[in-house]
């Protein structure tokens, strides 16, 4: 599924060169399968295993053993063959393809074969897909490849595109993450013409609906309560709808009810809302434990809100050690140096930031408090307030990067990004 096909063109002005999308193709997880792969070289069993390691992947059982089509063969004559088997071959011609009718032999009904070869031939191709064969790999390969090729075996193409999400979290209370989350979900809605939905998991103190001057009697809360029983008609019902574009998975932000978040059922909501929207943006609360930890590394895009302060600086960087180990396959995390300029503070150096994390931030928001206070206390957003201003630019220019929008190898684009930077390292 190309990312195209879940976007739409700005209403306010034609494409751009730069608003080709360049995030990459959004994935549905591959369901519970069990994936045997045969390699003749270790190599290759190593990209098996890193991908199998992926997200994309996690919910499938993968093993990896050595031997080629032969091992495969030998062992399926006394067991069962799992759902997909993937196997390594350096040979071709008349070899490679008995091997591959001996595998057919002792395969069960409904396996499912992908080759990897060495022989970038189109006629071997076809040949291999006139024999049953589901897929043919030309290595060497990366994680990725193998990632994208079970899915589409295993993805109803028919089915309907999910969502980008997008989960926003502080790097420590009070970083501003929400706010941020949240005029990013207006921003795509508004400049992008995209159906967003924002969702607030922090039950108790959520401020999405204050935030946009709602007040739900229902949201997502009963949705996690019985995830069994959300389809789209009972989600239509909990959500609020702020805009033509834009609907909102409010918190109850009360306290008399007792909201021990089950990350099963978590997952099961978003993957439903995913289903819904091109975007959905996900508002997670400052608390570390399962629940969050499995939403926030299951993202397609990760946004960490930081203040220059040390425990910000800390927390950062263990955040994006924990997202580089786990998620190698994905892009690295956007963050947000918010804040910045406070008088009389000390702060540590938007460099000596940028130096200590390992990366450079995607944008320096300056200290506003005047913007920040009126829209909250107003129930409005920054571009509602100032349309025209530079913290309103860089929200905008966040929430292109965050939807592809905005093509790195242009010469163009990437001046404009430097440019935007040193505009708000100033601010």
């Amino acid at each position: 599924m190309s990312n195209a096909a879940l976007k739409h063109d700005m209403v306010d002005a034609p494409p751009m060169p730069g608003d080709e999308p360049i995030a990459a193709p959004v994935m549905k997880p591959v369901p519970r399968i069990t994936i045997h792969a045969f390699c003749d070289h270790p190599e290759t069993g190593s990209v098996i295993q890193r991908a199998g390691e992926d997200r994309r992947l996690s919910k499938a059982h993968l093993t990896v053993y050595m031997g080629g089509i032969q091992a495969a063969v030998e062992q399926y004559q006394q067991a069962p063959t799992p759902n997909l088997i993937l196997v390594e071959s350096d040979a071709g011609g008349a070899e490679l393809f008995a091997a591959l009718a001996a595998l057919a032999e002792v395969c069960d009904a409904g396996t499912k074969v992908v080759v990897i070869g060495h022989l970038n031939d189109v006629s071997v191709y076809r040949e291999m897909i006139r024999q049953g064969v589901n897929e043919y790999l030309v290595s060497p390969l990366s994680p990725m490849q193998i990632i994208e090729a079970v899915s589409r075996l295993y993805v109803d193409p028919d089915a309907p595109p999910i969502g980008r999400s997008i989960a926003f979290m502080g790097a420590k209370g009070g970083a501003g993450s929400s706010t941020l989350a949240h005029n990013i979900g207006w921003c795509v809605s508004t400049r992008m013409q995209e159906d967003v939905i924002i969702t607030d998991l922090d039950l108790p103190f959520g401020t999405a609906g204050l935030d946009f001057n709602q007040d739900p009697a229902q949201g997502i809360a009963d949705a996690l309560t019985a995830p069994e029983r959300l389809d789209d008609v009972l989600l239509d019902r909990l959500l609020v709808k702020c805009s033509d574009h834009l609907s909102l998975f409010a918190a109850p932000a009360i306290l008399d009810r007792d909201f021990d978040m089950d990350g099963e059922a978590c997952e099961s909501v978003l993957e439903i809302v995913r289903e819904t929207v091109p975007c959905v943006i996900v508002d997670l609360p400052h608390v570390w434990s399962t629940w969050t930890k499995k939403v926030l590394l299951s993202a397609d895009e990760i946004v960490i809100t930081a203040m220059p302060d040390l425990a910000s600086l800390r927390n950062t960087k263990n955040i994006l050690d924990l997202v580089k180990q786990a998620r190698p396959n994905d892009s690295k995390p956007h963050v947000v140096l918010n804040q910045v300029g406070v008088p009389k503070r000390p702060e540590i150096p938007v460099k000596d930031f940028a130096d200590a994390i390992g990366i450079e931030p995607t944008l320096v928001l300056p200290f506003n408090p005047a913007l920040f206070g009126t829209a909250s206390n107003n129930g409005q957003m920054i571009e509602e307030l100032d349309p025209k201003g530079k913290t309103t630019e860089g929200l905008r220019f966040l929430a292109r990067q965050l939807c592809g929008r905005d093509a790195a190898p242009a010469k163009a684009s990437q001046s404009k990004i430097s440019l935007l930077k040193r505009i708000f390292r100033k601010g």
